[in-house]
């Protein structure tokens, strides 16, 4: 069985609002083994959205809708799809006393626009929503199952779970849809294919998508089964070929973040880490608690964003800063070592460099960043040159660094 999402909304054609509904759809849809194959977003447009639902009920097996099922005169939905099946909308009194008691455990009158939630198109089954007033809907028209679900993320989630998902199971096709993330750090996509396009091309079966992402590469892979242990082997088949070709540039096999990747070694090792930042501002901190128990390993960090601070939380000699300026490699190396040291960490990190967009020179350019880590072995310093806007430099900068820790830590 193939899937259609059309996700109906003219705030969804606005740089303001996301369709996040078809994320969830899809992860459910493909649990069960259905593919979706087309996605569409329609603004409230009558017209626009017969089009999009013509399209779908002539390509695909289930069409969802989602959205569209309020009280408003832009709630289409349930007249579009009746006008286009050719169903007449009939008034549900069961639905409509339901809405009645909904609003009186809260004290209010029911409006009279509410009347149109109740109208539901001849044949269809209308699916009860425990979480608002619009109830969705389930028909069947010449061997494709239609549904059309309400917008609210916690009223489409709760109803899609109880109502079309037991449903849906025994008529999918008996083929599961399982995957695997493999992200990749150090590596640039062109290169990360050319590593492994040999490889994933003599399988059709999973599928291989490469995905450039903020801080790196992921290489995602879809196998089908009938089962979920045939399709977890193909994976690890092919999975371990794609991870052999890309070595230590792979850092997480499961979709975890680098910074529970980092933070599962410097657990395992028993190490304790601290840091000292300047451009990324209390980025790289920030991601390293984010992981629940990091507090077993990071013991804190400075944003020493001037001079002065620099040399009085970090012990950053002034002459340093005099001879080289605050972005440079004995500077760098001052903050990790400094750190380390005033913290008693066995890890100390300490970042500078330009995040732009102004502060740059043709010696010192936006985008340079020094990054140095010291521990009881010594102390490294790298040279960075990010390209990007300051967001996306100070993001690289903090995955730079917590990939320096994590090669450092498993050595």
């Amino acid at each position: 069985m193939d899937a259609e999402i059309i996700a109906v909304g003219s705030e969804l054609l606005t740089p303001f609002r996301s369709d996040t509904n078809s994320l969830f759809l899809t992860d459910k849809l493909n649990s069960l083994g259905i593919e979706v194959l087309y996605k569409t977003v329609v603004g409230d447009n009558r017209q626009h959205l017969a089009t999009a639902f013509r399209a779908a009920l002539g390509r695909s097996n289930l069409v969802i809708l989602s959205g569209g099922l309020g009280p408003t005169e832009d709630d289409i939905n349930r007249e579009v799809v009746a006008e286009v099946l050719g169903r007449p909308l009939r008034e549900v009194p069961e639905i409509l006393e339901q809405i009645k008691k909904r609003f009186a455990r809260v004290g209010r009158a029911m409006s009279e626009n509410n009347v149109r939630q109740a109208m539901v198109p001849e044949g269809a089954e209308w699916l009860e929503n425990k979480n608002g007033t619009a109830p969705g809907l389930w028909m069947e028209h010449e061997g494709t199952i239609v549904i059309l679900l309400p917008g609210p993320p916690r009223e489409l989630e709760a109803m899609f779970e109880s109502s079309c998902l037991p449903r849906l199971a025994p008529r999918a096709g008996g083929q599961l849809i399982q995957s695997r993330v493999y992200k990749v750090v150090g590596l640039p996509e062109s290169e990360v294919d050319q590593r492994i396009a040999h490889i994933y091309k003599e399988y059709q079966n999973p599928a291989t998508t490469i995905l450039a992402t903020p801080g790196g590469i992921e290489v995602h892979l879809r196998a089908s089964a009938a089962d979920k242990e045939l399709a977890e082997a193909s994976l690890r088949e092919l999975g371990d070929k794609i991870e052999l070709a890309l070595g230590e540039h792979v850092y997480s096999t499961h979709g975890e973040t680098m910074e529970e990747i980092v933070g599962m070694y410097l657990v395992m090792k028993r190490k304790t880490v601290a840091v000292a930042e300047s451009c990324t501002g209390g980025l790289l901190s920030e991601r390293l608690t984010r992981t629940p128990g990091s507090s077993n390993f990071f013991l804190g960090g400075v944003v020493c964003y001037s001079n002065e601070l620099k040399i009085k939380l970090c012990g950053v000699p002034e002459v340093l800063l005099e001879q080289n300026g605050a972005v440079s490699k004995p500077v760098a190396q001052a903050l990790a070592e400094g750190i380390r040291r005033r913290s008693n960490a066995s890890i100390g990190l300490g970042i500078t460099g330009i995040a732009g967009p102004g502060g740059g020179s043709p010696e010192k350019p936006v985008g340079l960043v020094y990054i140095s880590l010291a521990d009881e072995r010594g102390t490294q310093i790298r040279e960075f040159r990010f390209p990007g806007n300051r967001e996306r430099i100070r993001h690289w900068a903090s995955q730079a660094a917590l990939e320096m820790i994590r090669r450092r830590v498993r050595a």
